[in-house]
Parts: C-alpha cells; sequence; structure tokens
C-alpha cells in the first residue's frame, strides 16, 4: 500500500517564495496585455499535503480565505454576474466590468457608486455586472446543442453539469482518468470578461485518499495564486468528503507564472519574510450535495500570517 508522504522539515511555503525569487531575478521581462509589464517562466509545479487538514494558505502576508470561499462556492452556483458577490462584500471581479462600463460611457464613476448601482438596479446589474460564460458557466452548465430540423441545432435548455458528473465519477469509477473538469471552453473564450486562467482540475482516487491537481494557464503569482491554491484545496476537501473519502495532496501546476513589475513592494516585502505556522481547514458539516455548501460550513484555525501586502491588479 502506498503511504502518505512523510510532512518536511522545510515549510510548504517556502516552495512559493523560492519561485517568487526565482521569477523576480531571472524571469523573462515583458510588456504583457495589460500593459503593465512582467517577469514571467513558463512551467512551475508545487505539491502540498491536507492531511489532518492542513491547508496552504501564505502566512508571510494575510489571505483574505473568506473571499477566496465565497468565490467557490459562487463558482458552483454557476452565476456569471457580480451582482451577488457585491452583495456579500466581495470585490475581486468588480474591476473587469467596470473597465468595460467607463470605457463604453466615459462616465468617471468610482468602484463604490458602480457597486451600488449594481446591488440597487437590476436593468443596470443585468446590462454590466455580466462576466460571460466565465468559469461556473462553464463548470456546472457547458453548452450542449441538439437538432432543430433541416440539419441546424440550437442550444440544449439545461447544459452538461461537470462538477455532478465528476461526483458521480468519483464514486463510480475512481481508477478512471477522466475525472476532470474544465473552463476553457474554446467557442465562448471570446464572450468571457476574463478567460479562465485556473482552467483545468483533475482528480485522482490512491488508497482511500483523493488527491486534486490544478493547471493553470496563466498566474498572477504575487495577487493570484493565493487564492487559486486555496480554491483547489477548498474543493479536493469538498469532493473528498461528497465521496466517502480522505483528503490526500494536491498539485498546482502554472503555465505562464508572472510578477507584475509594478507588483516589487509586495515582492521584496514577502521574499523577506519567514513564513510560519501549520493553518487548518475544516468542514463542519456535510451537506446533501456539493451545490449546498454554505460559507458558514468553512473555518480556518490556527491562521496567525504576518500583515497583509496590498498591490494594484492589473485588468
Amino acid at each position: 500500500m502506498t503511504q502518505p508522504l512523510a510532512p518536511s522539515a522545510v515549510h510548504y511555503e517556502q516552495q512559493y517564495l523560492d519561485l517568487m525569487r526565482r521569477i523576480w531575478t531571472h524571469g523573462d521581462e515583458r510588456i504583457d496585455r495589460t500593459g503593465v509589464g512582467t517577469r514571467s517562466l513558463l512551467g512551475a509545479t508545487m505539491r502540498f499535503s491536507l492531511a489532518d487538514d492542513a491547508v496552504p494558505l501564505l502566512t508571510t502576508k494575510r489571505v483574505y480565505w473568506k473571499v477566496a470561499a465565497r468565490e467557490m462556492l459562487w463558482f458552483l452556483t454557476g452565476d456569471t454576474n457580480i451582482r451577488e458577490l457585491v452583495r456579500q462584500g466581495v470585490h475581486i471581479w468588480t474591476d473587469w466590468p467596470l473597465d468595460a462600463y467607463r470605457r463604453a460611457t466615459g462616465e468617471a464613476i468610482d468602484r463604490n457608486a458602480f457597486e451600488a448601482r449594481i446591488v440597487a438596479d437590476d436593468a443596470f446589474a443585468a446590462r454590466w455586472g455580466d462576466l460571460g460564460p466565465v468559469y461556473g458557466a462553464q463548470w456546472v452548465d457547458w453548452p450542449r446543442y441538439e437538432p432543430a430540423g433541416d440539419g441546424l441545432f440550437r442550444r440544449a435548455e439545461k447544459g452538461h453539469n461537470q462538477i455532478a458528473d465528476l461526483v458521480a465519477a468519483i464514486r463510480a469509477m475512481p481508477g478512471s482518468r477522466r475525472l476532470l473538469f474544465t473552463g476553457w471552453n474554446v467557442a465562448e473564450v471570446a464572450q468571457m470578461a476574463l478567460p479562465p486562467c485556473h482552467m483545468t482540475y483533475q482528480f485522482q482516487v490512491a488508497d482511500g485518499r483523493l488527491n486534486g491537481l490544478l493547471f493553470q494557464r496563466s498566474c498572477d503569482l504575487g495577487l493570484g495564486f493565493a487564492f487559486n491554491i486555496f480554491g483547489l484545496a477548498m474543493i479536493t476537501r469538498m469532493l473528498a468528503q461528497q465521496c466517502d473519502l480522505e483528503p490526500g495532496e494536491i498539485v498546482w501546476q502554472g503555465g505562464d507564472v508572472h510578477l507584475y513589475l509594478n507588483h516589487a513592494p509586495l515582492v521584496e516585502a514577502q521574499i523577506g519574510r519567514t513564513p510560519s505556522g501549520a493553518p487548518k481547514l475544516r468542514i463542519n458539516r456535510r451537506p446533501s450535495s456539493i451545490f449546498d455548501y454554505r460559507i458558514e460550513d468553512f473555518e480556518v484555525v490556527d491562521y496567525t500570517p504576518q500583515a497583509a501586502i496590498s498591490a494594484p491588479v492589473a485588468v
């Protein structure tokens, strides 16, 4: 029987800091889509154990894990409008529709005013709050098409729910190499406010444990990664609970992994800090399905990070 990997004496976060230092000192400097500029490398891997409720939250800066958790739960609803996120005080998706609104109207509206209109005005939210067919739309409502006569096809009312099928497949075929879901729908990428960065998740059952892997085509290592790795740990734990398995290990693989040039204060502050502590993520209730979790079901304990480090988001 394969035994779990023994815990390392090196803190789990050190691999992240080493990668950050490597990119900052040796990455290829380039002008990117945002015009801000990055230092980048292609291809990186990190592994983290989920044994004993472990969760790879960064400790060298505070990570607001409830924001990441609310985003993951929002993805699983299939919603693509920022309205519900804004109602919960989550602002991480606002910059894209706000930028689109400013460019389209010329109005120099600030974020608070824009979000207030999103919450208060149904028509405004429908027009300006939708992100297109991003993550959740693909995860739980991937388009299906059915014959419409005369050789034509029309979109079916109900799409393909990759998450529901994944749960069923883990239970029924734990040895399968097809235990995955993806958000990269080539036909709809152009309609998305932002094409999926954390694009493909794959899972493996081994000796009663569920391992999870994320391939991320594009990773903002300074800001985005902290949420991405927490999200991978969270959904792996949810799936394990729903399928009567123990959480095992998660593997993160980055394609274009980069640091923005205007994040120099963040990078230099963070690589100068020493990671410490062993936070734990607990799920305090088992709902009837993977779609019925609530934010209050999740609890992080023993998390004592160093101070938050702010940095601008490149849109």
